[in-house]
């Protein structure tokens, strides 16, 4: 019994770390706030150091906090892992999920995320929550959001990362548009027009980057915030747009837009899932990263 005890308090520290509030640390656990409050007084008892004290974004871990968690971390996340093993998620009945996603996440991750949970659990349902890199982490910790498939790194040792796939870049112009008619553009015809880019820390810097590279910075015309105003903007005036590739062909079924290739090579960014590390991690949730997985890993 001590050492189950024992089991409990180091599970309860990873996920105050992990979390940095007493409030998650007990919704993840199942418990009541006072329970962990106890569970952390012990701690600090037994260990003579405060391990966590208030600051203005929660609990903020002391230097020795630091040296336990990554270790603790671990023998948590392999014992979670042999036990989840045998433990089966039941996906029959109703069940929810929420996953965060930007507005272009929307467009290219989302049809293909509710097909493959629609074949797998046909009463689940979907909360999608816009994608935010300032509170991604925190929101995930929490348990506010369940997954996040998104391009920007999320550095964090709170976090798994589960690469998905790359995506390329290609450019977008209205249909009729003037002068760029064939299937590919020069970098003397790009020089030429004026450019609109998506500003902002939603993810996808490489167009801007491109064009500062190959000396367009000064011929970008229009600067917004959201990859979904693109073929709107484009499809009525003439203007360029660099988009990702996968983006590009489903918004020219959609919109008086069309595609052409680029005369740059651009590095692809590469997409991945980010879920909670176990012991955050609950089943329901390891399935749900399974499910995201299948719809999306290895896109050709």
């Amino acid at each position: 019994m001590a050492a189950e005890f024992d089991l409990n308090l180091i599970r309860t520290f990873v996920l105050l770390y992990e979390t940095r509030s007493v409030t998650a640390a007990a919704d993840v656990l199942g418990v009541t706030q006072p329970t962990v409050s106890y569970g952390l007084g012990k701690l600090r008892r037994r260990l003579g150091d405060e391990l966590f004290v208030r600051g203005p974004g929660g609990l903020v871990p002391s230097s020795e906090a630091e040296r336990l968690y990554p270790p603790l971390r671990t023998a948590i996340e392999q014992l979670d892992v042999t036990i989840g093993a045998a433990t089966q998620f039941d996906a029959s009945g109703p069940v929810s999920f929420s996953i965060g996603l930007s507005d272009l996440g929307e467009v290219n991750t989302l049809p293909l995320v509710l097909a493959e949970l629609a074949a797998r659990a046909p009463a689940a349902t979907l909360q999608v929550h816009a994608f935010d890199i300032d509170t991604a982490t925190d929101e995930l910790t929490r348990g506010r959001v369940d997954a996040i498939v998104a391009s920007p790194v999320l550095d964090s040792v709170r976090l798994h990362r589960l690469p998905l796939f790359t995506e390329g870049y290609a450019g977008m112009v209205a249909i009729d548009h003037p002068r760029l008619r064939g299937d590919s553009a020069t970098e003397d015809e790009l020089r030429g027009e004026r450019h609109i880019v998506v500003d902002g820390t939603t993810g996808h810097p490489a167009p801007r980057q491109a064009l500062r590279t190959y000396g367009l910075e000064g011929r970008i015309a229009v600067r917004v915030t959201r990859f979904a105003t693109l073929p709107y903007a484009v499809q009525d005036t003439d203007l360029v747009a660099i988009v990702p590739q996968r983006v590009a062909h489903a918004l020219a079924r959609t919109h008086r837009v069309r595609t052409f290739a680029l005369p740059w090579a651009i590095e692809p960014a590469e997409i991945a899932a980010y879920t909670r590390r176990t012991p955050g991690r609950s089943p329901a949730q390891a399935w749900f990263l399974e499910v995201i997985r299948a719809a999306l890993q290895d896109l050709p």
